[in-house]
């Protein structure tokens, strides 16, 4: 499939990787309808950042992914649909299961649905590194056994199974995209990355963090949103599930020290235990394969780890603005 031209929706647009998804389909010549989610206040979160003439080529369609009817209707004339609208904090999600359920799983469901109806051309439905829980091998390829370790990975398993059973139930065109940790412009203050950068920034010389002993898998987000443009044109992709990754490792305290030397080399790590997971809900150890990606795309991740953080710290300098800069996220 070649995406140019296509009538595209794209689901948790006003998000992180969302935004810079419309952006990048954007580029290759797509008709793209935003979804975003509604509120009193009009705001559509990332997309309002985004300049005027980039802003007037995007459809924007306000709703809830919770109602069948709004997806329905923005469904509508759509050939492929990215969806990416869920909640994804962790920490919320012990507090919360029931809003992770509604969101996450009936929200796919009522993507599927509308999908099926509608006979829409390609479904990617946007997964997550965090349903393989702590690893029992590396790197983590797509068969790796899935493991619900908070609400959040456990509700995004039930997700990525609900499209398996309408692709195998209805031979819907579903792919289900894997990306492992993303980070960059635009993230939220609560992730690790921006959590460490913003500290720094904001002059703190003693940076709170949780635990630092567990490693992850870093993808530079315009890396993230190339490979989704990749994995929707890929006909062998059909039906697969496809990890996005560096194949690349570092705990979070040696990201942290990168991220130190970037800004202020004489700060110091300090461990918070508001920020740790229970126990048995933390996962030590995320690296992922991306043989499979390679195999079905040519997708290569472009950005080093060194680069995308420069590139991260450079935006938020100039963005402090989109940030509550005077409070510590949790």
């Amino acid at each position: 499939m070649i995406l140019k031209g296509k009538k595209v929706l794209v689901t948790g647009a006003d998000g992180f990787i969302g935004s810079h998804l419309v952006e990048q389909l954007l580029e290759v010549g797509c008709n793209v309808r935003a979804f975003v989610y509604y509120n009193s206040f009009n705001h559509w979160g990332w997309l309002d950042a985004l300049a005027p003439e980039i802003k007037a080529q995007i459809e924007i369609f306000t709703g809830d992914i919770r109602d069948p009817n709004g997806v329905r209707q923005a469904m509508k004339d759509i050939q492929v649909v990215f969806h990416l609208a869920a909640l994804i904090a962790i920490p919320f999600s012990y507090h919360s299961p029931d809003n992770y359920v509604d969101t996450n799983i009936k929200g796919t469901l009522n993507i599927l649905q509308a999908a099926r109806d509608f006979n829409t051309e390609r479904v990617l439905i946007t997964s997550t590194s965090e349903v393989y829980g702590t690893a029992l091998y590396v790197p983590i390829d797509e068969q790796h056994p899935l493991q619900g370790q908070s609400p959040y990975s456990a509700t995004k398993i039930g997700a990525d199974r609900m499209a398996e059973s309408f692709y195998r139930s209805f031979n819907l065109p579903v792919t289900i995209v894997r990306p492992f940790n993303t980070y960059g412009p635009r993230q939220s203050a609560r992730a690790v990355i921006p959590t460490v950068i913003m500290q720094l920034l904001a002059g703190a010389t003693e940076i709170q963090l949780g635990n630092l002993t567990p490693t992850r898998d870093f993808n530079y987000v315009k890396d993230v949103v190339q490979a989704f443009v990749a994995i929707a044109e890929a006909e062998k992709a059909l039906g697969e599930e496809i990890n996005i990754a560096t194949q690349k490792e570092i705990s979070i305290a040696a990201l942290a020290q990168e991220i130190i030397m970037q800004i202020n080399p004489e700060a110091k790590i300090n461990n918070d235990v508001q920020r740790f997971r229970p126990e048995k809900s933390e996962v030590e150890r995320l690296l992922g394969s991306n043989q499979k990606i390679k195999t079905l795309t040519a997708w290569e991740p472009r950005y080093s780890l060194q680069e995308g953080i420069a590139a991260t710290i450079s935006w938020l300098k100039n963005n402090l603005q989109h940030y509550k800069t005077n409070i510590y996220n949790l």
